[in-house]
């Protein structure tokens, strides 16, 4: 039995939640041109918007490969890959676990520190500018974090009872 569903802008509820599904898509994509420029403006060039971001969700952290893979912030990406070239590069260290050989932990080294702070600096006059020209107050930040979670949860249930 198949039931169609109209797909027109503002059909009820379906028609939002296909222009917030469509709206979160770009809003990511749109995040990585934003990283992209600020790199260009500030002379970074040897790496791209997603290396930049994962060094940004590294931090003061060490993680491995799976963790980051795990937390799903890089779905289109080979996180693998990025994390070799960013080793290459110098961005990062790393270091086989003690424990389970097959797995390598990696931390950030002064470089990729300075990377992670410009991505922070950049983030955080964002931060200022959405306040100051009254864009979003931190009321309705907590409210669109606060559903964009609901979501995930519920997206989250669906997967784990399809197995």
């Amino acid at each position: 039995m198949s039931i169609h569903m109209p797909m027109t802008k503002g059909a009820g509820f379906m028609g939002g939640y296909l222009d917030a599904l469509a709206l979160v898509e770009r809003l990511h994509r749109l995040l990585l041109d934003v990283i992209k420029d600020e790199f260009e403006r500030v002379g970074v060039l040897d790496i791209n918007a997603v290396q930049g971001l994962l060094l940004f969700n590294i931090g003061d952290n060490e993680v491995t490969a799976g963790e980051l893979k795990t937390r799903g912030y890089y779905q289109g990406s080979n996180v693998s890959y990025n994390l070799k070239k960013l080793v290459e590069m110098g961005y990062m260290h790393h270091q086989r676990c003690e424990i389970d050989r097959r797995s390598v932990r990696v931390r950030l080294t002064q470089k990729g520190r300075e990377i992670r702070d410009v991505v922070g600096a950049l983030f955080a006059r964002h931060a200022e500018g959405l306040t100051a020209k009254g864009v979003v107050d931190a009321q309705g930040i907590e409210d669109i974090t606060s559903a964009l979670k609901r979501i995930e949860r519920y997206w989250t249930d669906q997967i784990r009872y399809i197995y």
